[in-house]
């Protein structure tokens, strides 16, 4: 079986972080990925787009295009937008199908399930579970 993007896409990742000795240097790192997030739409700010169980604000919209599904997302917390660009680095630009097949073991492989606080877990749970509603639709 071939390896998706999506899978290869968490296993550089997990690369990266090996990297680093302690989770401080981690946690800049993923906040460091967050302020290179591309602008997400004022106009998108809303309801309609708003992640419903973070604790900080988050927004994350999406569009197909040519079988892929895009997502674009942001948020008002560094960390939080760190989370984002995880995400969307292993899961935007992706089939519907490629999201469905791929198991988020990225989580537990760098650690974030025993070194985020449980609020910010279950932000990233909430927006998995978007990611993975829209690509359920197709």
């Amino acid at each position: 079986m071939s390896t998706s993007g999506a899978e290869l896409a968490q296993q550089e990742l997990i690369e990266e972080f090996e990297m680093f000795d302690n989770w401080m240097d981690r946690y800049q790192y993923i906040i460091d990925m967050g302020k290179q997030l591309p602008d997400f739409p004022e106009a998108c700010k809303t309801d309609e787009f708003k992640i419903q169980g973070c604790q900080s604000n988050v927004w994350m919209q999406h569009e197909k295009e040519g079988g892929k599904l895009i997502f674009k997302a942001t948020s008002d917390a560094a960390i939080v937008s760190g989370l984002i660009a995880v995400l969307l680095r292993i899961y935007s630009e992706r089939s519907a199908d490629e999201i469905n097949r791929t198991e988020p073991h990225f989580m537990k492989d760098l650690g974030l399930d025993k070194h985020l606080s449980p609020t910010r877990s279950n932000g990233l749970h909430a927006m998995l579970e978007r990611i993975y509603q829209v690509a359920q639709q197709g």
